[in-house]
C-alpha cells in the first residue's frame, strides 16, 4: 500500500547532529529452549489434540518458523475443562491456603530463575524489543505471583466480615500483546483464592505461555490445577460456553468481549472483561515539556501501541502545541526501529501481519480525510513486520483515527484552550480505559482525574503498574478489576 507522508519537516534539525550509530548489541538466541512442537498441557502432562492438527507460530521480525502448536477443538476443550474440575474437587480447594501460596510463590521464583530465557522468547514471539520484555514484562509477571502467594492464606483480611469461597474452573483468554504477564495477571488471583484455571494464549503468541505451563510442572503443582490449551478463536468459544467454568476472563477486543458478555447473559458465570482502549494523553501549557514528550514516547511508541492503554490521542494546550511538537518531532527521528532482540531497538516488529495491515490502513484514512502524516526518516529493516512511529497531526473528533482503537505506533494530534473542554473531547470515545495528564498544578490534576471517564489516570507519568494496584476500564473497555485486592474478587463468592 503507497502511503504519502511529511518526511523531514523543517523543525527537524540535520541528522548528523543529534543522532548517531550504535554498534549492534544482540541478546542470544541460543538461551532460548523452544521445543519443535507443543502440545496441550493438560491434566499436568503435555498431550496430543484430538484433531492431530498443528499451527506453525512465526517470529514477526524474521518471518522465520520458531514451533509448531497444537490446535485445540471442543473436545479437547472439554478434556481440559474437566481436568480442571477434577483437580479442583480432589486437590486444590481442600489444599490449606497457606500451602496454595507456597506454590504461587515457587512459581514465581522459577520465573525470576528463568527471566532471561522468558524474555528472548517473548521478544521472538512477539516481536517486542528485548527492553520490555526484560525490564517490564517477565519482572511483573513474577511479581504477580508473589503478590498474590502473599494474599493466599489472608482472604479474610481482604473481605472483611465475609467468607470468601473458591468458585470452581476460571476459563481464561488472554491477547498477544503481554502473553507471560496477561497469563499471570489471570492465573495467580484465581489460584490464590482457590480456584483452578484453564487459559488460552492468543494463537499468535503461545510460547511463553507454554513455558509457563513447564515451570508450573518443575514448581509439581498438582495435576489439572493450571490447564493451558491453544487454539483460535473457535476454541476460545468453546471455553465460554462449556458448562464447567464458574468464572470466565477475557482481555481483548472490545468485539469478541461483546460476543463473549451475550453469550454468557442469562447464566450463573462470573464475567470481567479487559477490553479496547482510546487513551488520551493531556499535555497542559504548564507542563515540564521534555519530560512530557518522553512520556508521550514511552506511552505510545516504545510498546508499539501495542497496549489497550496505549496513549494514542494526544490532546496539546494550544500555546504550547507548536514547540511540543516540534520536540516529539526530534525524539521520535532518534528511535532505533529493527530486531527485537538488539538491546539498542526501540520500536520492534508489529506482531503479525494482518496486524500490521490494519495499521497501515488508518494511516491512509488519516492522509484521505486530510491529517498531516508524519513519520521520521529512519530505516526500517526489509523483512518482516514493521511500521514507523507515525503523527496524525491536525485531527478532530470526528476522524475514525480519534474514535477507534488503531493498536500500533500511531499517534492522532489535537489541540485545546481550556481545561473544561480537553475534558469533553477526551471523553468523547466509547472507550474509558485510562488516561495521562501532564501539568505542574495538583489542582488540575485532581479537576482533571474526577473529570474523565477512565479506569486509571496517571500524572506526570505513564504506562505505570504494579500488582498492588487495580486495573481496569469503564464503557466499552469492559468490566470488573485485575490487580490489588480489587483483582481476588472475581475469584470469590463472599457469604
Amino acid at each position: 500500500m503507497e502511503i504519502t507522508v511529511q518526511q523531514n519537516t523543517p523543525v527537524v534539525l540535520e541528522k548528523e547532529k543529534f543522532l548517531w550509530d550504535f554498534a549492534p548489541a544482540p541478546e542470544a538466541k541460543n538461551i532460548a529452549k523452544i521445543e519443535k512442537k507443543y502440545g496441550l498441557f493438560i491434566g499436568g502432562k503435555f498431550v496430543e489434540p484430538r484433531s492431530g492438527k498443528y499451527f506453525k507460530t512465526i517470529n514477526p521480525s524474521t518471518l522465520e518458523e520458531l514451533s509448531e502448536v497444537a490446535k485445540s477443538e471442543g473436545k479437547d476443550v472439554d478434556y481440559a475443562m474437566k481436568a480442571a474440575h477434577t483437580a479442583y474437587e480432589k486437590y486444590w480447594k481442600k489444599m490449606p491456603a497457606s500451602e496454595r501460596g507456597k506454590y504461587l510463590f515457587r512459581i514465581a521464583r522459577l520465573i525470576q530463575e528463568k527471566s532471561r530465557e522468558l524474555a528472548v522468547i517473548e521478544s521472538m514471539d512477539g516481536g517486542k524489543p528485548i527492553r520490555e520484555s526484560r525490564d517490564f514484562d517477565i519482572p511483573t509477571a513474577a511479581a504477580h505471583f508473589f503478590y498474590y502467594a502473599g494474599w493466599a492464606d489472608k482472604l479474610k483480611y481482604a473481605f472483611p466480615g465475609k467468607q470468601a469461597k473458591p468458585l470452581g474452573v476460571a476459563a481464561q483468554i488472554i491477547p498477544w500483546n503481554f502473553p507471560l504477564l496477561m497469563a499471570a495477571w489471570k492465573i495467580a488471583p484465581a489460584l490464590a483464592c482457590g480456584n483452578t484455571v484453564v487459559l488460552k494464549p492468543a494463537e499468535t503468541t503461545p510460547l511463553t505461555a507454554l513455558k509457563l505451563a513447564q515451570i508450573i510442572q518443575e514448581a509439581d503443582l498438582p495435576a489439572g490445577v493450571v490447564n493451558i490449551i491453544t487454539g483460535f478463536g473457535d476454541c476460545g468459544a468453546s471455553m465460554v460456553n462449556h458448562p464447567i467454568p464458574a468464572k470466565i476472563a477475557f482481555t481483548g477486543s472490545t468485539e469478541v468481549g461483546k460476543i463473549i458478555q451475550r453469550a454468557v447473559a442469562g447464566t450463573n458465570k462470573k464475567l470481567t472483561l479487559e477490553l479496547g482502549g482510546k487513551a488520551a494523553h493531556i499535555i497542559l501549557d504548564d507542563a515540564a515539556v521534555d519530560q512530557a514528550v518522553e512520556g508521550v514516547v514511552n506511552g505510545i511508541f516504545f510498546n508499539q501501541g501495542h497496549v489497550c492503554c496505549a496513549g494514542s490521542r494526544l490532546f496539546l494546550q494550544e500555546n504550547i502545541a507548536e514547540e511540543f511538537l516540534q520536540k516529539l518531532k526530534l525524539r521520535i527521528q532518534t528511535l532505533v526501529i529493527g530486531d527485537p532482540l538488539d538491546k539498542n531497538t526501540d520500536i520492534g516488529a508489529i506482531n503479525s501481519k494482518e496486524q500490521l495491515g490494519k495499521i497501515q490502513g488508518y494511516i491512509e484514512l488519516a492522509h484521505q480525510e486530510g491529517l498531516e502524516v508524519y513519520q521520521p526518516d529512519l530505516p526500517v529493516p526489509s523483512k518482516g513486520f514493521f511500521c514507523k512511529p507515525t503523527l496524525l497531526i491536525g485531527a478532530s473528533q470526528s476522524n475514525r483515527v480519534v474514535q477507534e482503537e488503531i493498536f500500533g505506533p500511531v499517534l492522532a494530534v489535537q489541540t485545546f484552550r481550556t481545561l473544561e473542554e480537553v475534558i469533553e473531547k477526551a471523553n468523547n470515545t466509547p472507550y474509558g480505559l485510562s488516561a495521562g495528564v501532564w501539568t505542574d498544578k495538583g489542582a488540575k490534576i485532581f479537576q482533571l482525574t474526577t473529570s474523565m471517564k477512565s479506569g486509571v489516570v496517571w500524572a506526570n507519568t505513564y504506562n505505570q503498574f504494579d500488582p498492588t494496584s487495580p486495573f481496569g476500564g469503564y464503557k466499552e473497555s469492559g468490566f470488573g478489576r485485575e490487580g490489588g485486592i480489587h483483582g481476588l474478587l472475581p475469584y470469590v463468592s463472599l457469604s
